[in-house]
């Protein structure tokens, strides 16, 4: 039996509407699912079955109109705006298909903009853990290049090392190669499930690419809102 301890995120019989009266959408029905350190998972199925927002739940970005979500053994489905908020900072790292990082900062201090919100290490250990994790993804002597001068490859693996900035216990990726080359598909994959695995993270991807999901530790396939076999 799975102890508490071994399971990053977990949640049962989650159910998500969405729209108002006749055009109310049962977007998820019933879903559970647990995600395990150090093992990827890919849900894969076809678009508007509910991937992403299952995702978006499991994130606290969302609120499930029923159902329970915990994070380590903390319930949050429950909790307030404060506390979801804290942990998604501390607990959760998010990798999306565009990278959304501050064009207007250097590749550093995207890294750094995780570790300053959540406020738990001095300048002088921020720049270091940044300027290590940029390196672990091949940017060490990238480091103060503005995003707009890098290549989409090199974003979202700037993206990564954001991700991974807070030590969280769960890496969430919604199509996280979704706008790459094959190469730089395979890379960034690559990258993401090395470093998490190393930190024995949890990582939950949605993607549509098969080879992608064939690469993954396991596969949950989604058909309108719920997991199939």
């Amino acid at each position: 039996m799975t102890t508490a301890t071994q399971v990053a995120l977990r949640c049962e019989n989650l159910h998500r509407y969405l729209g108002q009266g006749e055009g109310r959408v049962h977007v998820l029905r019933g879903v559970s699912f647990e995600a395990h350190p150090g093992r990827v998972t890919a849900i894969v199925g076809p678009s508007g079955c509910g991937k992403s927002t299952l995702l978006y739940l499991l994130g606290l970005l969302d609120r499930p109109d029923g159902g329970s979500i915990w994070i380590r053994d903390q319930l949050m489905s429950n909790s307030g705006d404060l506390e979801r908020t804290a942990a998604r900072g501390e607990h959760i790292g998010f990798v999306f298909q565009f990278h959304f990082l501050m064009q207007e900062f250097s590749a550093l201090e995207n890294v750094m903009m995780p570790m300053r919100k959540l406020g738990q290490l001095p300048e002088d250990e921020m720049v270091a853990r940044a300027q290590s994790l940029l390196g672990d993804v091949g940017l060490g002597d990238k480091t103060h290049r503005l995003a707009t001068q890098l290549s989409g490859g090199e974003q979202q693996r700037v993206a990564i090392a954001r991700a991974l900035a807070n030590q969280p216990a769960i890496i969430l990726a919604d199509e996280p190669t979704g706008n790459l080359d094959q190469k730089n598909s395979a890379m960034v994959f690559d990258l993401l499930t090395r470093l998490a695995k190393e930190n024995g993270q949890a990582v939950v991807l949605v993607t549509h690419n098969p080879d992608i999901a064939h690469r993954c530790d396991e596969i949950r396939p989604m058909r309108d809102g719920e997991f199939v076999k």
